[in-house]
């Protein structure tokens, strides 16, 4: 082959080469949280995962404890068990990853004054979580959309919430901005402007600000121009955009499905979602399923735990790891089913990565892109405290670090 045929087609495919570094870099190989707590505005206080975790084992508790709630949403009677425990720590401990404070559908409108005063006061709790280090990992708010009647609202109180929580000191490391009811590429181009005014403005380095895209409107899955805005958004804003979160109730009601038929496994919801897969495969964009409004209280709450946990199994099974819990009843099952997933996949991923260097043993010969998907779904399972990283020595023979990097393997030689 005559190195001028080499060189030329180096030049011809230069622009794929940079498309493919910088569009598609993969995932960034941070934790991604295994739900969203959704709290309204005015109700946030610091030490409110405590209080959540308190009332989901109270909830559990009063199922006949968290290893009979286990059996009764259908987990296997030696899964509930080795699980149970697990649980009952992670609702002592962590009982949310993710905490949004909601200034949308959830807050209303309630006048400029009021959510002013609300919006600073809810900054000042998350200051004071920090602080007392009750925050949990993950927090955020979601602001009003950009729709004309809602727009100017939804700045007005993004500007305070971030000015707050300057004022109180750094921002937080988990900090997420969740845009509700995007329909545009043109809305989340404007809000990329609004994050940059507001770095340049309290002097934050450039990027720092990120922000979650709920896809709860049909036009940003297939807009007039029989175009899929979202395919667009995944690579608009300067990678700001960190997420994309699905909204089940506004997109089924939209697409005029029924009240009693509108779920995360009607298939419209599952259109869209499938969209959404395609829209940010390899770009490093998290993906979170949405919520389930069947509260798991009162004379229903038997029924209303097994449909959460089959739905909290359902999206981790078509590739959603994230979802979001509206009450305190359902972290139980958000955890039960979660640990109940991994722990089901893991002897066989852990047998598998053991053999990963070794391509004489065992009976699969896996493809690095398996590999990754293999030290993926352990990595996300420890990191959720349904596996420990003690298991993972034992069965895999590799240490976190190791692990990571068969995970995330361009990043961590990039």
């Amino acid at each position: 082959m005559p190195p001028t045929l080499s060189a030329s087609i180096d030049d011809r495919l230069a622009g794929t080469d940079r498309l493919l570094a910088t569009a598609y870099p993969g995932d960034d190989g941070s934790r991604q949280p295994v739900h969203t707590v959704y709290v309204p505005g005015d109700t946030v206080t610091h030490d409110l995962p405590a209080v959540w975790g308190v009332a989901a084992l109270a909830a559990a508790n009063s199922a006949g404890g968290v290893e009979a709630l286990a059996i009764a949403v259908g987990i296997p009677f030696d899964l509930a068990a080795t699980i149970a425990p697990l649980v009952e720590r992670k609702l002592e401990r962590e009982p949310v990853e993710d905490l949004r404070i909601d200034f949308e559908d959830g807050y209303g409108d309630r006048g400029d004054d009021a959510e002013d005063a609300d919006v600073v006061r809810a900054a000042g709790q998350v200051a004071a979580a920090l602080e007392a280090g009750t925050a949990p990992p993950y927090l955020g708010i979601r602001f009003k959309s950009f729709e004309a009647a809602t727009r100017g609202r939804g700045i007005r109180t993004l500007d305070l919430f971030v000015t707050a929580l300057v004022e109180h000191g750094d921002l937080p490391d988990g900090l997420a901005l969740t845009m509700p009811k995007v329909s545009t590429l043109a809305q989340v181009e404007a809000m990329a402007e609004v994050a940059a005014e507001l770095e340049r403005v309290h002097g934050l380095p450039d990027g720092r600000l990120r922000f979650e895209v709920q896809v709860e409107t049909p036009q940003v899955v297939l807009g007039a121009d029989g175009v899929a805005p979202v395919a667009r958004i995944a690579h608009a804003a300067s990678g700001r955009v960190s997420g994309l979160h699905f909204g089940t109730y506004d997109y089924t009601a939209a697409l005029g499905i029924a009240a009693p038929h509108q779920s995360l496994a009607h298939p419209s919801a599952d259109h869209a979602k499938a969209v959404m897969q395609l829209a940010v495969a390899g770009t490093g964009i998290r993906l979170s399923d949405g919520s389930s409004n069947v509260l798991p209280i009162g004379d229903r709450a038997d029924e209303a735990w097994r449909l959460h946990a089959r739905l909290v199994r359902r999206s981790l099974e078509h590739g959603f790891p994230q979802g979001w819990d509206l009450h305190p009843a359902q972290l139980p099952t958000r955890f039960l089913a979660t640990y109940a997933y991994y722990r089901d996949g893991w002897a066989e991923a852990s047998a598998r990565l053991r053999h990963v260097h070794d391509r004489t043993a065992g009976a699969v010969l896996d493809e690095p892109a398996t590999v990754r998907a293999l030290a993926g779904f352990v990595l996300r399972g420890v990191r959720c405290g349904a596996i420990t990283v003690e298991e993972v020595a034992t069965g895999t023979g590799l240490d976190a670090s190791a692990l990571a990097a068969l995970a995330n393997p361009r990043r961590m030689t990039s």
